[in-house]
This record gives structure tokens, C-alpha cells and sequence, in this order.
């Protein structure tokens, strides 16, 4: 029997109020994610379909001037963006994370038929006529009318017919390119051999989780993180981290440059249809930043402060490597596959930190659980794991609970190892928002490729920022679904996850891990959680003009001209002190600039702005619930409702202030 998805429910229940019939749709009491099987997809997908499209009819014919057509209007059109969500959710999640390829590859062909849907609908002139002329009540639905009519104009409504046409063509294109750009990564075949002599360096723990043939002995290695990323920071040889690097690096293909390119092209042609000069000036309208000159403006500050500070950092490991290798230190260089090694030994040695010898301290499961247990203390929840059908067995379901009325408020899964075919990055997908017009939980999804030995230190901080994420969802308490979670602005999405990793360096919170390991692992001191910290100050120069140089090369390539993006990438690559690797393109696997952070990867550092910011009213006591409660009042149960700088503005009584993130830019002592 096929199953019915709640939101066709609500669609069907749309339909009956247009004909002057209640019909009330119960809460869930544990949202989960429907599962189907591959022979099931194509089927599931075209009934769906079918009921939104007939959705959609419905909504069109309402009298939308008179205060019950208006009602019906809004709620009906909230319903349609739940049926929406509930068949694009699953198959966008399960195109990246299904184990197998026959699903992930009907799951993708299902979300390109939704994306067409939802072209449909964001060129329908009588949806769109509706949507401005209905009667609002308050400030939330204000909000909605407004940035639903954003949309409608994005997507080329007030265009002349052909070129609405050519828009709706190009927006469809776009979601093709990303799909298929995401799927060349997370596919990619290919794997490095290396010798044992190759491997110098790397622990047993981490010879033992690799492919080795029996014969010649040589190791086989992909491209997953937990493979890659150790290897970049304990091989001895050069050499190999180079050839490991080259070939990671390159692992799009001229494939993955031809779509880049594509999708540069097609979103420059979009925006001068739209009566704009570059793309970057189209989508900057609707951010916080609002227009090209102010990224650019506040990418050369950023510039300014940590091109030197790079410089200075640089020096240091020539020194330390020539130091280490017994060379004249005029003989000593750092290239892009020595930094991550270099930097990993310097600062054993001079602050004593080991990321390996960290993930003792840092067990997965536990670290796992620790941050469910932070989540609890700051905003009074609770995690119930319980038993649902999921597409691995690795996949851990939670009820999250609010203490205060136990009351089940959303559902996140969990899925935390790699495997083959799965998405390569760390994610949160916000699979189902929530609704209380409506009685619908949120559902996020927690993706990560972790080493099941534990985590070091960074891997513990994104950990923390992931699940900030994840709790923007299933925090959310938004009376329209469009409005919920992670759908605020592109350049405030990061800053509640990138404020969430401050715990992980600080003492009151770590202190509190060893219980969720029950006693198995050692407590950190605070001797070494000031190591960690002062460690962590060093390679900030490196780390902050890498990201000015993404988000940089992301500006560029959405200017006024459409450009080559790998000579763009060499010229830019090629003025930073370590220069550019002939032979590698690195554009083709920079998949943020293919997908939502198009002309928006500046966002990062700009959240983070906002983030240390808001950091400051906790003054140094992050465990203060009290504090923990407000924020989320303020910023995490509110999603979109509200404009971000309105949020940032209740939460810290003030306007924000950038003096934190220049601080943390420059090195300065700051609390912890």
C-alpha cells in the first residue's frame, strides 16, 4: 500500500476550504522522514506531484480581498509549501546520503521534477496576483506576503513572456548543474595508491581502516575526509601529500569546470534579463549586505588585517621546518600541501597540543551526545533516541523534547560515518519545517563523515557548528513553514552554528563531556584547553585569507562580465604568498559557489561578525541558561519571521558591533 505523505493530506484539506469546509490537521507527536524504496520513488513523485498541481488550482480561484478568502488564501498556500517540502526534502537528502545508487539516482530525477513544479508556481501570474493583493493581519504575515513576492519577482514574473519563459528554463538548468556537479564529488571513482613508505607518519589506527592489497602492499585511499584530511596533517613524505593533495583537489574533473562555468554563465544571463549588471548585484538585494560594494568593501578590510599576519605565520614554519629538517632556512619553503602538516607539528611543539592524541578526549558517540547535552542546559531540551525505519543502519533518530511541558517539538536524524556514495562534506539538512498554523514539527538532518575513534579538535568544533544548524530547525517555531529554521538570510544562515562552536574551547562546557562517555575518557584540564586556544590563535592568518580568497574569487566570478573561472582562480590563487599549483582546479570541487552560497560564500565571515557579537551577551558564561532561553526566544524559535538585524538587535539590546571578529581576526586575547 503506498504510503500518503501528511502535507497531500493538508493539500486535500486546502481544497475543502475553498469550498467553505473546515478540515483540521493534527499534530504530529514524532515527525519522521518517510523512507521508500527504490521501485516506489517514480510513483510517490508523480502522485505528489499531481496533488500540488491541483493545489495550486484551488489557491488560484480564491477571492483573496474578502477576510475569510484571505485566511484561506494563506493557510492554503502554506499547506502547498509543505506538500512541496515533503516530497523535496526526502529526495533531496536521500540523493546525497542514500547507500544505494539506484535511489539516490531516482531521488535526484523526483527533485528535478519538484524544482520544475516549483519554477511553475513561481511564474504564476494568478498565484502571484493573489499573493500581492491579499489582506495581511500582523507582522509575520507581512513578512510572508513580502518575501514571497520577492520570490515571484525573482523568478521573472513581471518579465514579457519569452523571457519569463527563458528564466524559468534557466532556474531548472541551475538546479540540474548542482545535482549533477554534487554527484561527480560524491561518485567520483577514482582512488590514490601509496606505498607503506608513502605512509610514513600516519598512525595504525588509521592504516588499519584502509583498503591494502595483499600482494604488493600498497594502500588504496579515497576521498573521503577522515582519509583525507589526517593524511594532509601526519604524512611525512612531501611528496605523497602533494600527489594526495593534486589529485583530491582535481577530483571534479574538466567535468565539473564545464558546469561552473555554465552555471556563471546562465546566472549572469538571468540577471541582465532581470534588468540588473551582474548576478552579484541581483541576489545581494535580498541579503543583509545588499550590495556588491559593501562585500567588497569589508573583503579589503578583512584583507588588510590578515595578509600580513599570513605572512608572518608563514615565516614561522619555513623557520620551524628548516629548524626540523636541518636546511639553511634560506633553502626552507611551506607550499599548499605543507601547511596543514607543517602547522599540525609546529604547534605540537611549541604548545603541545596533538590532534590525534585529542581524539582520546573527544570519544564520536559521546561528543555526540555532549552536544545534545549542551542543547539541553542552554535551552531546557531534551533527546529521546527511538527506533524509526532510516536509510542506513548507522542513522540515529531523536525526539527532541521541550522540558518545559514535555512536549515532543521536532525530530533530527543523525548520520555521522562515511561510507561509499555518500555526500563528502558536513551538513545539516532541514528536511520538514515547522508550522503551528498547521500542528507540523520540524525535522533536521545531521550529515557527517567522522572517524568512529573519536574527533580532534576541529573536528569537535564542526560538530558544534553543524548542530547549530540543526537546532536553528528543530528550534523553530514559526507559524508559516516558509519561515522556519535556516531560511533567513544567506549571509546570517552561518552565525547562530558558527557562535555554537565556541563551546567546544570552552572549560565549563568541556568539562562537562566525560559523563556522556561515562567515565572512558579523560577530562580536559585547564592547562590544556589554554593550549588548545593559544594553538588555536596561531594559522588564523592562513585560515581568514584562504576564506578572503573564496570569497573573493566567488565575488569575481559574479560581476559584471562572465569570465573564465579557472583563469580567474589563477590570477587570484596566483597574488596570494603561496602562489598557484599549475595543474590544479580547485574550482571544480568548490561546490558552495555552484549551489545557494552563489555570490554569497562572503556570508561566512559575515556571520561570523555577527556571531562573536552575539557571543558577548552570554559574557564569558556560556552555560547560563538564562541567557541560552532568550536566544532562543529571540533568534532560534523565530526563523525568518523577523528581518536578521532585527533579531541580532532584541537579542544583544544593541546595534552590532564588529569589534569582536577584528579582535579574533588580529589574535587578540579574548574570554574563553
Amino acid at each position: 500500500m503506498k504510503k500518503q505523505i501528511p502535507a497531500v493530506k493538508s493539500l486535500l484539506c486546502a481544497a475543502l476550504m475553498t469550498l467553505g469546509i473546515s478540515c483540521a490537521v493534527p499534530a504530529v507527536a514524532s515527525p519522521v522522514m518517510p523512507v521508500p524504496a527504490a521501485g516506489d520513488i517514480e510513483s510517490q513523485c508523480k502522485s505528489q506531484l499531481d496533488d500540488l498541481k491541483k493545489g495550486v488550482d484551488d489557491l488560484s480561484a480564491l477571492p483573496v480581498e474578502t477576510l475569510e478568502g484571505a485566511d484561506a488564501f494563506l493557510r492554503g498556500w502554506n499547506r502547498l509549501q509543505m506538500g512541496i517540502e515533503d516530497l523535496d526534502g526526502p529526495m533531496s537528502l536521500l540523493g546525497r546520503v542514500s547507500p544505494d545508487a539506484e535511489i539516490r539516482k531516482q531521488a535526484d530525477a523526483c527533485a528535478i521534477k519538484t524544482q520544475q513544479f516549483i519554477t511553475d508556481v513561481y511564474q504564476n501570474e494568478k498565484l502571484y496576483r493573489n499573493m500581492r493583493v491579499v489582506r495581511i493581519n500582523d507582522d509575520e504575515e507581512r513578512k510572508l506576503r513580502q518575501d514571497v513576492v520577492s520570490a515571484y519577482e525573482d523568478a521573472g514574473i513581471s518579465l514579457v513572456p519569452d523571457k519569463r519563459r527563458r528564466v524559468g528554463a534557466i532556474v531548472e538548468r541551475l538546479a540540474e548543474i548542482g545535482q549533477l556537479f554534487s554527484k561527480n564529488l560524491r561518485e567520483n571513482p577514482n582512488r590514490v595508491t601509496m606505498t607503506a613508505a608513502e605512509l610514513d607518519g600516519m598512525p595504525k589506527e588509521y592504516l588499519d581502516r584502509l583498503q591494502k592489497d595483499p600482494k604488493t602492499g600498497a594502500y588504496s585511499l579515497g576521498f573521503s575526509y577522515p582519509e583525507y584530511l589526517p593524511f594532509m596533517q601526519y604524512a611525512n613524505n612531501d611528496n605523497a601529500r602533494e600527489k594526495y593533495r593534486f589529485a583530491f583537489i582535481n577530483r571534479g574533473g574538466k567535468a565539473n569546470l564545464d558546469l561552473l562555468q555554465e552555471a556563471v554563465t546562465l546566472r549572469h544571463e538571468m540577471a541582465v534579463l532581470e534588468g540588473y549588471r551582474s548576478y552579484a548585484d541581483f541576489a545581494l538585494r535580498r541579503r543583509m549586505a545588499k550590495k556588491p560594494v559593501v562585500v567588497d568593501r569589508f573583503l579589503e578590510d578583512v584583507q588588510k588585517i590578515v595578509t600580513e599576519t599570513e605572512k608572518v605565520e608563514l615565516n614561522d614554519l619555513k623557520a620551524f621546518k628548516a629548524q626540523v629538517r636541518g636546511i639553511p632556512p634560506a633553502l626552507s619553503s611551506i607550499h599548499h600541501w605543507d601547511t596543514n602538516y607543517w602547522l599540525t607539528r609546529y604547534k605540537e611543539q611549541r604548545f603541545g597540543v596533538n590532534q590525534n592524541d585529542l581524539r582520546r578526549y573527544f570519544p564520536t558517540q559521546a561528543s555526540v551526545d555532549w552536544a545534545m547535552g549542551l542543547a539541553g542546559t542552554l535551552y531546557g531540551l531534551e533527546f529521546k533516541r527511538v527506533g524509526v525505519p532510516a536509510w542506513h543502519d548507522d542513522v540515529q533518530y531523536y525526539e527532541v523534547i521541550d522540558k518545559k511541558g514535555n512536549k515532543v517539538i521536532g525530530g533530527i536524524y543523525l548520520d555521522l560515518f562515511p561510507r561509499e556514495g555518500k555526500y563528502g562534506h558536513a551538513a545539516a539538512f532541514p528536511v520538514q519545517g515547522s508550522s503551528t498554523l498547521e500542528g507540523r514539527l520540524p525535522i533536521s538532518v545531521l550529515v557527517t563523515n567522522f572517524s568512529r575513534d573519536g574527533l580532534d579538535i576541529g573536528e569537535l568544533e564542526t560538530l558544534l557548528h553543524e548542530f547549530g544548524h540543526v537546532l536553528h530547525g528543530v528550534m523553530s517555531k514559526t507559524r508559516f513553514v516558509e519561515q522556519s529554521g535556516t531560511s533567513v538570510e544567506r549571509d546570517f544562515v552561518e552565525a547562530p552554528s558558527q557562535m555554537f562552536e565556541e563551546w567546544a574551547y570552552n572549560y565549563d562546557a568541556l568539562s562537562t563531556l566525560p559523563k556522556y562517555a561515562h567515565g572512558s575518557c579523560p577530562q580536559v584540564t585547564k592547562d590544556l584547553l589554554k593550549r588548545i586556544n593559544d594553538s588555536r590563535k596561531f594559522g588564523r592568518g592562513i585560515f581568514y585569507s584562504r576564506q578572503t580568497l573564496y570569497a573573493k574569487y566567488d565575488m569575481a566570478v559574479y560581476d559584471d562580465k562572465v569570465k573564465d573561472v579557472m583563469a580567474v582562480w589563477e590570477k587570484l590563487e596566483g597574488e596570494t604568498p603561496m602562489g598557484y599549483d599549475p595543474g590544479t582546479q580547485f574550482p571544480g570541487q568548490f561546490g558552495h559557489i555552484v549551489s545557494g552560497y552563489a555570490a554569497g560564500y562572503y556570508g561566512y565571515m559575515w556571520s561570523k561578525v555577527l556571531a562573536l557579537d552575539m557571543l558577548s551577551r552570554f559574557d564569558g558564561h556560556l552555560m547560563n541558561p538564562l541567557i541560552g532561553q532568550f536566544y532562543r526566544k529571540t533568534v532560534l524559535e523565530r526563523g525568518s519571521e523577523l528581518p536578521a538585524d532585527r533579531m541580532v538587535r532584541y537579542f544583544l539590546g544593541r546595534s552590532p558591533d564588529s569589534a569582536a571578529f577584528y579582535e579574533d581576526l588580529s589574535g587578540l586575547e579574548r574570554k574563553h
